[in-house]
């Protein structure tokens, strides 16, 4: 249950966020007899892991099965590839084997419960891709739990389904009855299911998870830690921030990020960890990074009294739509994966000095509308906030994009998506861009636009969450400036630095870096604390 935040409350670890990094932590720890509470600044738990997939990429265990071979040899080799050889190849074994432990110790000593994803990695043609590597959340049924979900943050916009079956359901539409009968029941899905198991887990190893209450100084002492706030104060042998990003605090984005971004995260991710951490004496890396991904925004999509938006990878990657920016031309393959799709939008115009790529739009046809949903909207209707026109000249005028450029640029792309090829940019020729395409059409991803009217749909460069951080060591301990441990002091999760230099292997690298670490942490701490 909650518990009431008390002053004078003494730990041997306090973990700072609710998150998965910080669940995973403290179950961990209390395996070795430690006493554990997870402090959360909001009144509902489970940070953007709540409202996130719940995906964890983690190659190469033993729930991928004969399903789906893998080798630690071809995942250090596909790491290697993705990394760009920024990462040590000692730092890339530490993941193989830490990942593969964390998936055991999920499996047989918690309540969560996992299954192969049969997505492949994002990138197909480097050596040692392969498919399974992501871990997908069976539903949690809450009615076993009573009272528990309702303490766990709320989707933003995802339905009550398993990412398996959302891949499923891409193109067809969302299954109502099932996402309906599964509200009715308390069930969660996706991370909701990932937190609700694990706060399950910590609760009964005796760990206090404590709602409503906001670290807002962090004092070392002679034996550990003071976290004070308005709440209360605890003392803690052991600290781990484990508090988000910072992508939701508008003066963190503007001193470290290359370009704004539109968060779809938890709103209580403003950054707190990171500044108690600096406060601390920790140093940072990576800042200018985030997890990206192409962003739809409806005007009237509020979470958590913020507007909020929605992964727009789906629309890009089904055959009838291309994206453009202002002047009408295409500038990326919109089936490309989010994260690496989302880097386009940094690009700078050097004859302007303003991003090249920003402002841009989604263009689709008639046809595209009557078979798609577009930002959650029913099959068939176009979104209130979308231009719509009956001439390509007409919509890039009323949108502000170039016209000529936008006529060309749909001559040019329907010339040879009637043929199913994309010369310019080479959308759907990899197993990764037709994943999520519609296998019932002649090309999964492309087709012309064609059928009038058209329309036009905003997308935005947007942040799953901020990936730059803290500085730690493989156990999770943060390191200061000479490289040396800030005693008793932990990170993990978005909070600390991204353990793959801004790559984005696959669909979970955020989850499963995360889990990672904060199971390192956890098994640190439970071995070694005195």
């Amino acid at each position: 249950m909650n518990v009431a935040p008390t002053t004078n409350l003494s730990v041997d670890v306090a973990i700072v966020g609710s998150g998965a990094a910080g669940l995973v932590a403290a179950c961990r720890a209390a395996d070795g007899g430690r006493s554990v509470a997870v402090l959360e600044k909001a009144d509902l738990l489970g940070g953007t892991s709540a409202v996130s997939g719940g995906v964890m990429w983690m190659p190469n265990h033993h729930l991928m099965g004969e399903a789906y071979p893998d080798s630690d040899e071809g995942a250090l080799a596909y790491l290697n590839a993705a990394t760009g050889g920024r990462v040590p190849d000692e730092r890339l074994r530490w993941y193989l084997t830490t990942s593969r432990e964390a998936v055991r110790w999920l499996d047989d000593e918690t309540l969560v419960r996992l299954a192969t994803l049969p997505r492949p990695d994002y990138h197909t043609e480097w050596p040692g891709a392969a498919r399974g590597r992501g871990l997908d959340l069976l539903p949690f049924d809450g009615a076993k739990y009573p009272g528990l979900t309702a303490r766990i943050r709320p989707p933003t916009y995802f339905p009550t389904i398993t990412m398996t079956e959302r891949d499923a359901m891409a193109a067809t539409g969302i299954d109502t009855d099932l996402v309906a009968r599964r509200n009715a029941e308390g069930t969660r899905t996706m991370g909701g299911a990932l937190i609700a198991a694990l706060i399950a887990s910590a609760e009964e190893r005796a760990v206090r998870v404590v709602a409503g209450f906001g670290v807002e100084d962090l004092q070392r002492t002679t034996d550990g830690w003071t976290l004070s706030g308005a709440a209360g104060t605890v003392t803690a042998r052991a600290v781990v921030l484990a508090s988000g990003g910072f992508e939701w605090n508008p003066r963190l984005q503007e001193a470290f990020l290359p370009n704004p971004v539109t968060p779809i995260s938890a709103p209580s991710n403003t950054g707190d960890g990171l500044e108690l951490g600096l406060a601390a004496g920790a140093a940072v890396t990576t800042m200018r990074s985030v997890w990206g991904v192409p962003v739809l925004q409806d005007p009237a999509h509020v979470y958590d009294g913020h507007p909020s938006g929605r992964m727009a990878n789906v629309e890009l990657t089904l055959p009838g739509s291309i994206m453009v920016n202002s002047g009408g031309r295409r500038f990326v393959n919109e089936a490309v994966n989010y994260h690496d799709l989302n880097k386009v939008f940094r690009t700078i115009d050097p004859n302007t000095g303003e991003h090249a790529n920003i402002p841009a739009w989604l263009v689709v046809d008639a046809a595209y509308v009557s078979r798609y949903s577009i930002g959650g909207t029913p099959v068939g209707q176009v979104p209130s906030w979308a231009t719509s026109a009956g001439t390509l000249a007409d919509l890039a005028t009323a949108c502000g994009i170039d016209p000529d450029g936008l006529t060309a640029a749909v001559a040019e792309f329907n010339r040879h998506a009637a043929d199913g090829r994309d010369p310019l940019f080479h959308r759907g020729e990899s197993a990764q861009d037709r994943y999520l395409g519609d296998a019932r059409q002649p090309h999964p991803c492309l087709a012309p636009l064609t059928a009038a009217p058209y329309h036009a749909i905003p997308i935005r460069p947007g942040s799953l969450g901020t990936c730059g951080g803290l500085v730690t060591d493989d156990d999770g301990r943060v390191l200061d400036r000479a490289g040396q441990a800030v005693g008793g002091l932990f990170a993990a999760g978005n909070v600390s630095a991204t353990v793959f230099a801004d790559a984005y292997p696959g669909g979970g690298a955020t989850l499963g870096s995360a889990v990672t670490r904060a199971y390192a942490a956890g098994r640190a701490l439970a071995a070694d604390l005195p």
